[in-house]
């Protein structure tokens, strides 16, 4: 199923899960398997972050589109650059932010564990 662009849903969130400034969304699909929760792209600003926050149930992967920030891994810490991909998966929890100076963009795709 094709959702075009001119359909596709876009939203602000500001303190994105207790992180600093605001995160730009835009959901890239009106219809998803039901494994799947979440397709989206994310923008962070400079400065911008996601606050800390574990998965649970289901797993998030994230592939960097451009720019470059930081990504707290549960207790580790690693920077990130265009190119690079992490995954969390369900019990682990990651947060995000923008380090560089310009837009951090990232496409997140977030899948419900097996019942």
């Amino acid at each position: 199923m094709v959702t075009r662009r001119e359909r596709q849903m876009h939203s602000v969130r500001a303190f994105m899960r207790g992180g600093k400034k605001q995160v730009r969304s835009t959901e890239l699909s009106s219809s998803l398997p039901q494994s799947v929760r979440r397709f989206a792209t994310h923008t962070l600003e400079p400065g911008a972050s996601i606050g800390y926050h574990v998965h649970r149930g289901e797993t998030e992967v994230v592939y960097i589109l451009d720019g470059m920030g930081t990504v707290q891994d549960d207790d580790r810490t690693c920077d990130i650059f265009a190119g690079d991909s992490f995954i969390t998966p369900s019990g682990h929890g990651h947060a995000l932010e923008n380090t560089g100076d310009r837009d951090l963009v990232l496409l997140s795709v977030i899948i419900r564990d097996p019942v």
